[in-house]
């Protein structure tokens, strides 16, 4: 049976982990290699490093931290945040990420994600999308960029299925109303691209208990939950969430 996967997210603003609500009031809380390296003792099935600020100020990846990180965690990683040409990818490949996740960048030029497909394959570009609630769009949902600071007026349901159809061969789907905020993942957003797009969907943004992973693996479809807050505030281990989820029946690797 296929195993759900369980993915620690590290936000780091100048070289520091950090966490906010709804992308604001961002507070240090560790440093990323001593995190990285306790949650790979903990179990954590992939790692998620995302520079938060670095589109934003218009600078790409900070390699030495990338691979200090790196050097701590022998399981899947991927690095989001400034990577905007084939070299920033592969200088971030090279530095011991296995994949890169593109999100403003890949707003700004599609031709990337493709690109990025071709030399390095599929399995190595993530699609990151930061997406709010939006009346006006048809699915409902609109997408941002720079962090959530700009809306790109691109529909999420549209942006998903054509940045698979570019290349992207799995998604990182951030509800930002839910971020932060541990009151569960938005299902119904992450239902309907789950079930629009040929390639793994993970559910970011609002995981607070075990039952809210249950849920957006089982009802939302999603191949991967992505954490953050549940267990930087030490209330739970990764272990220990997916001790829950397997008695709930979610297949988790132990």
């Amino acid at each position: 049976m296929h195993k759900k996967r369980i993915i620690v997210c590290l936000d780091v603003k100048d070289g520091r982990t950090t966490k906010g609500v709804k992308f604001l009031n961002n507070v240090d809380i560790g440093d990323p290699v001593e995190m990285a390296a306790e949650y790979y003792r903990q179990g954590v099935d992939e790692l998620v490093f995302y520079d938060i600020i670095a589109s934003a100020r218009g600078r790409g990846p900070i390699l030495d931290l990338i691979s200090k990180v790196a050097s701590q965690v022998f399981i899947p990683f991927c690095v989001g945040g400034g990577i905007g040409t084939i070299e920033d990818i592969r200088s971030t490949i090279l530095a011991g990420a296995e994949k890169v996740s593109l999100n403003s960048q890949a707003v700004k030029n599609p031709e990337l994600i493709t690109e990025g497909a071709r030399i390095f394959g599929n399995q190595c570009i993530v699609l990151g999308m930061d997406v709010r609630k939006d009346p006006t769009k048809p699915s409902g949902y609109g997408t941002t960029i720079h962090g959530g600071r700009i809306d790109t007026g691109l529909d999420a349901l549209e942006w998903a299925k054509k940045g698979v159809s570019l290349g992207a061969g799995e998604i990182v789907l951030n509800s930002m109303d839910a971020d932060g905020t541990k009151n569960g993942y938005d299902i119904e957003l992450t239902k309907m691209i789950a079930e629009s797009v040929s390639v793994p969907v993970i559910a970011s943004g609002g995981g607070g208990t075990p039952q809210h992973l249950a849920d957006v693996l089982k009802e939302g479809k999603a191949d991967a939950a992505l954490i953050a807050s549940m267990v930087h505030s030490g209330q739970y281990t990764v272990n220990s969430i997916k001790e829950d989820l397997s008695k709930m029946d979610i297949p988790v690797r132990m």
